[in-house]
């Protein structure tokens, strides 16, 4: 059954596969289909040009109107008896075709003309005259098309010298023929090249042939018989201008901006060799998907890069040898884009999959961590937790030093498995081990005892003898706090384990007792808000203040904030709590706002609370009765505790953001993800705690935590609240360091909202 569960699970994960590399090869497919990637399959073609650079053939020389030419004969349209007699020059060394790119659409001097038509009609070469078409102006679509005149034609083939540039304005193809005053025109390099086709079917300019190896002659000297008759001997010519001033040039890829009868010279050097098959996309991404195939099921960084490595090697071998060898066109921008595609995607797999995993394991001791424990439980319906607290932990630390710890737990784990302990063991706190057991109670018992006398022996780590002594604690499966908390219960009593359910029993009792009582507090007058200042130390006043929840009780006494909030949150009666801060909080602003005040209070909001649809919909709720202005609130979120579905409490706050709230992250610096809740939440302020600020006048360490932390604050668009001024001295020194608002004893203990109102318009007129 295994095998065939792991058959299944196989299949299933080709078939997801496969389905990816489909939908990668449609969704590039349509992109090929609608010209997108025909930019990047530019460049490819381009640099396969340079990876095949090579000498032209020899077989096409240029007769150049060059700037020699045009200084010698100077007047210009020149007399045709020039040409004629650079046709006679030709004819009389051998060559086998002459061709001209040169208009000869009009008539000149009947003389001139007749001189020309003349050597034309008395050539052996086969001489080919220029035809070409036009549009009649920019507005119209019209063409015009211009042939030699009658005089001319009688003597001489026609063909096109039409060159049309692509989109982005570079010569890339040339027709094999063209449609001339209603008939089809073979152009002139297919006839130099004597290849035949379809008018108005282009082909490929082959421009890894090199422009400057073309054999080259001066027209005036050509003229004038100055050069080796048998340099053109069996040779096809093309007769066409160079120089500059006469403007006959286009852009190109790889060669830049040539004369057209250079492009006319390389296309006939293509045609050469074949009229070039275009072979398109369709094939080389198809290969391509198989590589991708390969690639989406590899299972390493190494495996990626090697099948993407042979996928593109392919690919730029079918690009390179199919020009080469086999006069092909093959578009490969598909294929690669293809194979980058599935490189990428798979390789951003690996990372997510190594970011969970690293989430899931403890740094320290490479163990499992209390993460994997609870994706773990949630496997597990009628298991137990169990949870083993080391006792006197620092000390052991002291005796082995800290970076013998995780050796110190590798013994440990083997002494618990050796003890019977099934399954991973998990490292849940700085302190504590963890692991899952579906053992009935009376069993695990048992076994938990069995496993305290096997770990009374001392266990060696790098020389030294460290005794061990655990208490576990035991909870339901989905309750690792609660197993903590029994095991450090069965600490304090002297036991071996304890059951979170019978440990806690009566102090459950008591706190529920008391919870039920909160919900009368809020009702009466046992609960009161205080608030206490915050100094704008720039402004030298009072700006901004901390709500504070009293509890009066009738019969307990005052009750400590630390006492019942937790109990609250463990309730789930915190919302309630916290909503009734938030309408007191409200009711205060609004009355010192009526006096004249205006002042920004902050409310402490639990972690857990921001990731509740229902919480927040009623905080919005409150917030758009527009008793203040939101932009007067202030929401603390203690950056010690863990926050829950992060993006859903970042979702959260930037509403609450939207709305003109303040975020704030409270006692920074005493948690785990210090800057990780910088980058990520919306926050408009930093409150450093007590813990940091109180000694850094005079503790260096302090200091530089302290003032590193206000500029890196302050880089991110961040105030900084620094808490636990209890010092002139300490004042001073945060002033010197740029901090923004100060708290603490020394400017004030929290106070009533009336107390806070005359207090805080005292420090307005003293600034003033």
């Amino acid at each position: 059954m295994q095998s065939l569960s792991r058959w299944r699970s196989r299949a299933g994960r080709r078939v997801v596969q496969a389905a990816t590399v489909l939908a990668l090869a449609v969704a590039i497919a349509l992109s090929a289909s609608a010209g997108t990637l025909q930019p990047l399959e530019n460049v490819l073609q381009n640099a396969g040009f340079a990876m095949r650079s090579h000498a032209a053939s020899g077989q096409i020389h240029v007769v150049e109107m060059d700037a020699a030419s045009v200084a010698a004969i100077q007047r210009w349209p020149w007399d045709r008896e020039h040409y004629a007699r650079v046709v006679e020059r030709l004819d009389e060394a051998g060559a086998r075709t002459i061709a001209f790119d040169v208009d000869f659409s009009t008539a000149s001097d009947r003389e001139q003309d007749d001189r020309f038509a003349a050597a034309l009609a008395d050539a052996n070469a086969t001489v080919i005259l220029p035809v070409f078409g036009q549009r009649g102006s920019f507005a119209e679509k019209r063409q015009l098309d211009s042939l030699p005149i009658p005089q001319l034609r009688e003597h001489a083939l026609l063909g096109s010298v039409s060159v049309s540039p692509a989109s982005d304005g570079l010569v890339r193809e040339m027709p094999i023929g063209t449609f001339n005053a209603d008939a089809p025109r073979p152009s002139l390099s297919a006839q130099l090249a004597q290849r035949s086709g379809v008018a108005d079917d282009d082909f490929p300019i082959d421009f890894s042939i090199q422009p400057d190896t073309l054999p080259r002659h001066s027209f005036i000297a050509v003229k004038m018989g100055e050069f080796d008759p048998a340099t053109f001997a069996g040779k096809d010519v093309i007769i066409g201008a160079t120089a500059i001033e006469m403007g006959d040039r286009y852009a190109t890829p790889v060669h830049g901006v040539i004369p057209g009868v250079i492009i006319q010279a390389l296309a006939a050097e293509t045609l050469l060799d074949g009229v070039p098959v275009e072979i398109g996309w369709a094939l080389p991404l198809l290969l391509a998907a198989l590589f991708a195939y390969a690639i989406i099921a590899a299972r390493s960084r190494n495996r990626i890069l090697v099948q993407f490595g042979l996928g593109a090697t392919l690919v730029f071998a079918l690009l390179h040898f199919g020009a080469s060898e086999f006069a092909l066109r093959i578009a490969i921008a598909p294929a690669l884009v293809m194979l980058i595609a599935a490189a990428l995607l798979r390789w951003a797999i690996l990372v997510r999959e190594d970011f969970e995993e690293a989430r899931l394991v403890d740094a320290e001791s490479g163990m499992p961590n209390r993460r994997a424990l609870e994706r773990a439980a949630a496997t597990h319906d009628r298991s137990r937790i169990v949870a083993a607290m080391i006792d006197e932990f620092d000390a052991v630390k002291l005796v082995i030093g800290q970076d013998a710890i995780s050796d110190f737990l590798a013994r440990l784990q083997d002494r618990l498995r050796v003890a019977g302990c099934e399954g991973p063991i998990y490292r849940i706190d700085d302190r504590a081990l963890a692991w899952v057991s579906s053992l009935e109670p009376l069993e695990l018992e048992s076994r938990l005892l069995g496993m305290a006398a096997i770990l009374r022996s001392p266990v060696e780590v790098r020389g030294s003898r460290v005794d061990i002594k655990l208490t576990f604690g035991i909870a339901d499966v989905n309750a690792p706090d609660e197993a903590l908390h029994a095991a450090s219960q069965a600490a304090r009593h002297g036991e071996c384990f304890a059951y979170h359910e019978q440990a806690q029993k009566s102090a459950l009792d008591q706190q529920l007792s008391l919870m039920g009582e909160l919900e009368e507090a809020m009702e009466g007058d046992e609960l009161s808000v205080l608030y206490q200042p915050k100094f704008d130390l720039r402004a030298e006043r009072i700006t901004s203040a901390e709500a504070l929840i009293r509890w009066r009780h009738p019969v307990r006494g005052d009750l400590r904030p630390d006492i019942f909030i937790p109990l609250a949150e463990e309730t789930n009666r915190i919302d309630e709590l916290t909503l009734f801060v938030l309408r007191r909080v409200i009711d205060d602003v609004r009355e010192w706002r009526k006096g004249g005040l205006e002042i920004r209070a902050a409310i402490n909001i639990s972690a857990r609370l921001i990731t509740s649809a229902d919480f927040t919909a009623r905080v919005e709720s409150i917030l758009l009765e527009d008793r203040v202005p939101a932009d007067r609130l202030i929401f603390e979120i203690t950056e010690s505790a863990t926050i829950g579905q992060f993006d859903l409490a970042c979702s959260a706050l930037r509403r609450f953001r939207d709305l003109g709230v303040g975020v704030s992250m409270d006692d920074y610096g005493t948690g785990q993800s210090t800057l990780s809740y910088l980058k990520r939440l919306p926050l408009t302020e930093l409150k450093i705690d007590r813990s940091f600020v109180q000694h850094a006048h005079r503790d260096h360490a302090d200091a530089l935590l302290v003032s590193s932390t206000v500029e890196l604050a302050h880089q991110l668009g961040l105030q900084v609240v620094a808490e636990g001024i209890e010092e002139e001295a300490c004042l001073d020194f945060l002033r010197e360091i740029g901090c923004d608002y100060a708290q603490g004893y020394f400017i004030a203990r929290p106070m009533s909202a009336d107390a806070f109102f005359d207090t805080a318009q005292t420090t307005i007129a003293r600034a003033a």
